[in-house]
């Protein structure tokens, strides 16, 4: 059996670089869950139609390969936002749920292990994880985060409207029928507030190594 390592928690609260860093750190196949979520909503908006269409996210989650995913495309604010709306369809979480799951427990390349970062992973997706992280930060640290880095590819959001946006999801994601995003029992939580991603990289493998020992 691999190892499993769940981190869950809000849009830009730094969990996708800490999960990354942590994957490369402990040799381990890394799984961004977020952007099957993403992915399926561009494909819906690429092909012209509307992410809140029940039928047609779900014929696009069916029909998901992660070979073709733009990551320049689902890495926008409208991709975030039909991510955010596919997400709450419990048809569609059903149908990527199970590829998730065999991620973690058949990680690809031969790797010993399998990092998955999202946003019900410890209490969904992998419940049986042997490290489960919480990753949080407040909505206004959060929210310039990601108006920095809409910013850097030429957005021209404000950090305002960013901060509304992050707020909506956060309720959006919170209070979904399907998965909501609560932290698992077991999880430790880990907030970016006040951290650099050194001193967070550095709590999380504390944590981890802790927790493994």
């Amino acid at each position: 059996m691999s190892i499993v390592i769940a981190i869950d928690g809000p849009a830009a609260s730094g969990k996708g670089t800490l999960a990354r860093r942590l994957a490369a750190h402990y040799g381990f196949a890394y799984l961004d869950t977020g952007t099957l979520y993403r992915a399926v909503g561009q494909s819906v908006r690429a092909a012209g139609g509307n992410p809140a269409d029940p039928a047609l996210a779900i014929a696009a989650a069916n029909a998901l390969d992660l070979s073709k995913i733009d990551e320049a495309a689902i890495r926008t604010r409208e991709a975030g936002e039909a991510a955010s709306l596919v997400a709450v369809m419990p048809e569609v979480r059903a149908a990527i749920l199970h590829f998730q799951r065999d991620f973690a427990l058949n990680p690809p390349g031969g790797k010993r292990g399998a990092v998955l970062d999202g946003r019900d992973i410890g209490t969904v997706v992998c419940p049986e994880a042997d490290v489960k992280l919480f990753v949080t930060a407040s909505p206004e640290v959060r929210a310039r985060r990601r108006w920095l880095e809409l910013k850097g590819s030429g957005s021209s959001v404000s950090e305002a409207q960013v901060l509304e946006d992050v707020k909506e999801r956060d309720a959006r994601d919170a209070g979904r029928a399907a998965s909501p995003m609560k932290p698992a029992a077991d999880a430790h939580l880990l907030d970016t507030t006040d951290l650099s991603i050194e001193t967070a990289f550095g709590e999380a493998v504390r944590i981890i190594d802790k927790s493994m020992s």
